[in-house]
């Protein structure tokens, strides 16, 4: 018999709903890496990104008994995750002191580094460089595979205007790594 993707770690979240702490631990084990990755992407702050994932995972713990098998675990808990550090970017814009400080501190690591680790750096500043919306839409796209119907629903925003911000981040993120000699190939 084959495993549908709804029935992953059924057994796990059966006990976890039953309060068993070992099954809490190892639920999260399982997901916190993957669900930290995608909040880093989305926000661009590692201690931001720590407390999303702290808050997601007592949210699904508390609310276990709502979990359907209607999707995988992790396809839910992803969107918890997506929407969480969403809602932390809304409430919170971004200051350039930031993104100058991110910056001078990546450079500062590069001078160590070997030439490919430092070409993903500049992508990876590059992207730290777009507008909070565009970064937003470019990861959820490029880095977690999300089209823009699901885009424009978890934002709130159009289809199209998730491919616009798409195309001008993608296009933004080009003209940077120009900046750094980097050209199309």
């Amino acid at each position: 018999m084959e495993t549908r993707p709804q029935d992953i770690h059924r057994e796990i979240i059966e006990q976890c709903r039953k309060g068993d702490r070992k099954a809490f631990r190892q639920l999260y084990e399982l997901y916190s890496k993957a669900m930290y990755s995608i909040s880093l992407r989305i926000l661009n702050d590692r201690d931001e990104a720590r407390d999303v994932l702290q808050d997601a995972f007592t949210d699904v713990f508390q609310s276990l008994d709502r979990f359907r098998y209607e999707s995988s675990f992790g396809a839910w808990l992803k969107k918890i995750v997506v929407f969480k550090s969403i809602n932390l970017l809304k409430r919170k814009q971004r200051q350039l002191a930031y993104i100058e400080t991110t910056i001078s501190e990546t450079y500062e690591e590069q001078e160590e580094q070997n030439p490919q680790d430092f070409s993903v750096a500049h992508v990876k500043q590059a992207i730290a460089q777009l507008p909070e919306g565009s970064r937003t839409v470019f990861s959820l796209y490029l880095l977690e595979g999300y089209d823009h119907t699901e885009i424009a629903e978890i934002m709130n925003i159009s289809e199209s205007t998730s491919k616009t911000q798409y195309m001008r981040a993608r296009n933004r993120v080009r003209e940077i790594l120009k900046e750094y000699g980097y050209e199309k190939r």
